[in-house]
């Protein structure tokens, strides 16, 4: 089994501090992994604060051009966190909705008119619902009543990562290609309830099954513009989002995440030219790699002529070029 000093791979992600095991890294065959990064641009969708803040602050660190990208509500909170930067010059916060087409499209391309080009994007941005959405509540003649909230985790969270997926791939695939680096990366935000789903908050689980859903799902185009979409899945990470229980974990012990953490992970899964299609479970010191890891046991796990049966259809698909698409039915 892996440790979390195998997160990098043999690359040094941050520089030795006084507290070695804080900095994931291997003794031995180290690269720096920050060495191609200056003057590259990076979009982080909701990275006004939290684990978002962290990640563009850490790529900032070393020369990269920023794009903050948050909502119009984090202008204030954005601005500040430009002016603690090491390079604030190289960073700027362009307002947008990850549920607002246009709005996301004008961040792109904003990055795009002031750096020159996008080339690692980090689809942050979610939200998680305030009550269990499977509970529903009745009005005052005892009819179910709908729940907005629901909708909203799924279009923030599964949609909004969607989207900059879509637009990461665009804008990424015009950038000439690096022999050792491709086009250029893209990071999508799943979690542990991405894969696992024990928590009761159906919508947040359902909108984190999704976004598992969407690397797998993206993989072969972004093989073929040579781009890299890889993913983090982070345990409890104390944020707004957790506040009032993200104690509890530290009181009895329970591996958690802190918003730094993550944001190495996240640095590390958008620079480490080796992965591809990599999913990384990070809870503090422990790391493990999910998606690869899932290929090695699913013998064991359906049985070989299931197995057999779906490489089949897997290869019949590859011979047609990929699903083939129903036409859309005319609404006249």
């Amino acid at each position: 089994m892996e440790s979390s000093k195998d997160l990098f791979e043999g690359k040094t992600l941050v520089k030795p501090s006084a507290h070695p095991e804080s900095n994931m890294q291997r003794t031995s065959e180290t690269r720096d992994i920050f060495e191609h990064v200056e003057g590259k641009t990076a979009l982080v969708t909701g990275s006004a604060r939290g684990i978002g803040a962290d990640t563009v602050s850490l790529l900032n660190q070393y020369g990269c051009n920023i794009v903050v990208t948050d909502l119009p509500s984090s202008a204030t909170q954005a601005e500040a966190l430009i002016q603690h930067m090491r390079f604030p010059e190289r960073a700027l916060f362009v307002p947008a909705s990850v549920t607002e087409w246009t709005q996301l499209v004008h961040a792109f391309k904003e990055g795009v008119r002031v750096f020159g080009g996008i080339d690692i994007v980090v689809a942050n941005a979610g939200i998680m619902e305030s009550r269990a959405v499977l509970d529903i509540e009745t009005d005052g003649d005892g009819d179910p009543i709908a729940t907005r909230e629901a909708s909203d985790i799924i279009d923030v969270n599964l949609k909004g990562t969607l989207n900059t997926l879509r637009l990461g791939m665009h804008y990424i695939r015009q950038n000439p290609i690096s022999e050792e680096e491709g086009r250029g990366s893209i990071v999508l935000i799943t979690s542990t309830s991405g894969y696992f789903g024990f928590s009761s908050n159906a919508a947040y689980v359902a909108s984190k099954h999704g976004v598992v859903g969407l690397l797998r799902a993206s993989q072969s185009l972004a093989e073929k513009h040579q781009i890299r979409v890889n993913a983090i899945a982070p345990s409890l990470t104390p944020t707004r989002i957790t506040a009032g229980f993200g104690d509890r974990f530290e009181k009895v012990g329970v591996a958690s995440n802190t918003t730094v953490q993550a944001a190495e992970a996240i640095v590390a899964a958008a620079l480490d030219s080796s992965r591809n299609g990599t999913c990384y479970l990070v809870a503090g010191k422990i790391a493990r790699e999910l998606e690869h890891t899932r290929k090695d046991i699913m013998p064991a796990w359906l049985g070989e002529d299931a197995i057999e049966a779906l490489e089949g259809f897997r290869t019949i698909l590859k011979d047609m070029g990929g699903y083939p698409l129903p036409q859309a039915v005319s609404q006249h």
